[in-house]
């Protein structure tokens, strides 16, 4: 029996049209970039289509964009980068941050603020944490774990505000935003002018392009220190010679992800109420994160009083694939930071299991993972 694949927010097969846009530079134009014969000029060449490309699907200038090997370098540039810039700053990020973005915050000393039991960060505290000193804000747009999608443009105008009050006090420190947008671009509008951030990281990997590719969005004016030096690719900002296929690959998948976006959400909402409803209604499932703010493809339930490895091993067993959070941590033997910041206790978060499902995703595979779940449920 085939597996049913039910983990689309840790990783996304890549998509034939994806495939198929990569495969020329992965033999016939596989050429360094950076060399001057013709083969190389050709590589160039689509190197900087590619950046145009993904500058297109978010809105911006192709000079704003810097080709990474995925969302983790691109959220370490983007923490490490503007620590290293501005030492005598502060960071702030949210409590529920992908790793990517805590551990790094965690190592240049970020302050850390608290989130609702609905997984949305307190702008309240925020506001209160942010100080003189404060020079980068860092709040994913999506929570990978939950769904919950976060306030970013409350977040943007907050800043407006206070950039102008510095002005007026000759505070010289700027202040950016930076937001982890990893599991937006399918459901969720990435334009950087109605956003409004100074930072975006994305990342291949979750919207059917290659794993190790991605983007940091990087406004025009904003300060950083490269992480990854070397010969001076990517104007400075990350050395080493560019995947041009990776690179090519991620340009498609966003193009792909924003264009079919409309139909995206509606696809998987209505897949994602019914088999939610049935969760709720046959098992007793408890909803994590918020009810209206969260991407349709997340369901992230808690089952009381169980056991969620055991669950899924069972689910496994019966050739369904799903997480109990993310997949970055899932070696992890503590509970999920994220459902502890939103107030669930250990043995709540032990009990919980995300459902993320994608665009392939059939009525009759999500019957049977009901049918699987029920007698992992009773084993």
């Amino acid at each position: 029996m085939k597996a049913i694949y039910l983990d689309y927010a840790a990783a996304t097969p890549v998509s034939t049209q994806v495939q198929k846009a990569m495969g020329p530079f992965m033999q016939d134009a596989f050429y360094n970039p950076s060399a001057l014969y013709a083969g190389a000029r050709e590589a160039k060449r689509a190197l900087e289509e590619a950046r145009s490309n993904v500058s297109r699907s978010i809105g911006a200038r192709p000079s704003e964009v810097i080709f990474t090997a995925g969302g983790t370098e691109s959220a370490n540039l983007a923490i490490r980068g503007i620590a290293e810039a501005f030492p005598e700053g502060e960071i702030i990020v949210s409590a529920i941050e992908h790793d990517a973005v805590l551990k790094p915050a965690k190592h240049v000393g970020a302050k850390i603020v608290g989130v609702t039991s609905k997984g949305i960060v307190d702008l309240g505290q925020l506001q209160e944490t942010i100080s003189d000193k404060t020079v980068l804000i860092s709040v994913m747009y999506v929570n990978n774990e939950v769904g919950s999608v976060q306030p970013i443009k409350e977040i943007v105008d907050t800043v407006a505000q206070i950039r102008k009050k510095r002005v007026k006090k000759g505070n010289s420190m700027p202040l950016y935003v930076h937001t982890d947008a990893c599991q937006a671009p399918q459901y969720l509008d990435i334009n950087i002018a109605r956003l409004g951030v100074d930072l975006m990281t994305l990342n291949g990997g979750k919207i059917y392009g290659p794993k190790q590719s991605g983007i940091l969005y990087h406004r025009t004016g904003v300060v950083l220190s490269p992480q990854v030096l070397g010969g001076g690719q990517e104007r400075g900002y990350r050395s080493g010679t560019e995947n041009v296929a990776a690179c090519v690959g991620f340009a498609k998948a966003l193009e792909l992800s924003v264009n079919k976006r409309a139909h995206s959400v509606k696809t998987v909402s209505e897949l994602a109420h019914g088999f939610t409803k049935e969760l709720e209604d046959k098992f007793g499932a408890i909803v994590n994160g918020h009810r209206k703010l969260r991407i349709p493809n997340n369901i992230h339930v808690s089952f009381p009083a169980v056991d969620n490895e055991r669950v899924l091993f069972s689910l496994d067993d019966r050739g369904v694939y799903a997480a109990a959070g993310s997949a970055c941590s899932a070696s992890s033997e503590e509970a999920s930071h994220v459902l502890l910041a939103m107030g669930l206790t250990e043995d709540e978060a032990r009990s919980s299991i995300r459902f993320s499902i994608g665009v392939e995703t059939t009525r009759a595979e999500l019957d049977h993972v009901i049918e699987a779940l029920d007698r992992a449920l009773k084993a």
